[in-house]
């Protein structure tokens, strides 16, 4: 299958910023070692070869039903990241900001995937922080505009150094907010509920889309690409006003935003309590629960059925890569029973459980349309369009 180069263009903010005269071949910069970005130095074909083949392997029984990937410009594939979560390592020459191998971490300090807020921030930290016995840094978290430091400590450390004049320099950079995160046990699970200290500017920031977001916030990296997938899954859904519309796992209310323009009656559920509250003020229309979405299945029930009897009820899931859980799955077939669902997944693996569960209760998985948001790498995210055996085309 040929890919689809979608004529997209960046966004403003320094979290989407890709210089077009950037070059197509990875940059010299690049460290060699790095074991990022499987595909970087692969040919366009190649590489979406490469994807399309560990796609449809993975979803085989659907393989007449994926569409292209659909993907930014060769140009566009560097500077995307904004969002980044790095480790870090402090030996005689000083801190490292990377990758792990073999126990070590391979700075990437100059990484073309990162943007250039990235980059400036992970040199003035790099440079500016004090030694691991006096700073014990173990992870750097840089989300659009704001900044954690997780340290693996339960007391505040030797603070001296964020003066006015490197405050001055992340004003400059951009950076919003800067976060000390005390996390004593820090290890494969990079955050914690508490001990989070906000040590410079504003506890959340605004997107080019005026959403707001904290540190912990998860967004996608390419914007527009997003942008494209989601205006698919909108017009799928063909929601109206007396439509009853839930959103699981439903983040920062990005999605909410978008299905209350159309639906007087949304719901989302999201764990997280920052993407909670910001879900609550990015879409102050739309209810939204906190907690796993299989806790909150007595309240989703109980709303569904205060809403119009007659009304279409329809369903977009964005889960982590673990995909739904067995009581979603069930609460799905068995009580809900959405006409339409949207399913954008980051796991092919799970995403292949879940759909063979709907198909068996019925459900008629309708299109499926891959998006290359993690340019370089191995990744490649899908969005599956699904139809009730109810659902009249």
């Amino acid at each position: 299958m040929p890919y689809r180069d979608s004529e997209i263009q960046p966004s403003g903010g320094p979290s989407s910023a890709f210089p077009p005269e950037y070059p197509v071949d990875c940059p010299s910069d690049c460290p060699s070692d790095c074991p990022g970005c499987a595909h970087k130095n692969l040919p366009p074909d190649q590489r979406m070869r490469k994807k399309e083949a560990w796609l449809a392997a993975r979803l085989d029984f659907w393989k007449p039903l994926i569409d292209p990937i659909q993907a930014v410009p060769e140009n566009l594939r560097w500077h995307y990241r904004g969002k980044v979560c790095l480790s870090t390592q402090w030996d005689r020459n000083g801190w490292r900001f990377g990758l792990i191998k073999r126990e070590t971490v391979i700075p990437i300090h100059g990484c073309p995937i990162h943007t250039q807020q990235v980059r400036l921030a992970v040199a003035l930290f790099s440079s500016a922080l004090p030694p691991s016995s006096l700073f014990p840094l173990v992870y750097y978290a840089h989300s659009g505009s704001q900044v954690t430091l997780v340290v693996k400590s339960a007391q505040m450390p030797e603070m001296t150094w964020l003066d006015e004049a490197l405050k001055n320099r992340l004003k400059t950079i951009g950076v919003d907010g800067l976060w000390l995160h005390l996390h004593p046990a820090a290890g494969k699970k990079v955050f914690v509920k508490n001990t989070w200290r906000l040590l410079y500017g504003t506890p959340q920031s605004t997107d080019g889309n005026g959403f707001i977001y904290g540190p912990r916030s998860f967004q996608q990296l390419i914007p527009a690409l997003y942008e494209r997938a989601m205006s698919n899954a909108e017009t799928f859904l063909a929601l109206g006003p007396d439509n009853c519309m839930v959103d699981l796992y439903c983040g920062s209310g990005i999605g909410l935003t978008r299905w209350g323009r159309h639906c007087d009656h949304v719901m989302g559920v999201e764990l997280d309590g920052e993407a909670v509250s910001n879900a609550r003020t990015n879409a102050p229309g739309a209810v939204v629960l906190r907690g796993a979405c299989r806790d909150r299945i007595p309240q989703l029930n109980e709303w569904a059925a205060a809403q119009q009897p007659d009304g279409r009820r329809l369903l977009y899931v964005n889960p982590p890569r673990t995909g739904l859980e067995p009581d979603i799955i069930r609460w799905i077939t068995n009580d809900f029973k959405p006409l339409r669902m949207a399913y954008l997944s980051c796991s092919a693996g799970t995403l292949c459980r879940d759909l063979c569960f709907l198909e068996n209760a019925g459900y008629q998985i309708i299109r499926i349309s891959p998006f290359d948001f993690f340019p370089n790498t191995l990744h490649v995210e899908t969005l599956v369009l699904i139809r009730s055996p109810e659902d009249k085309p």
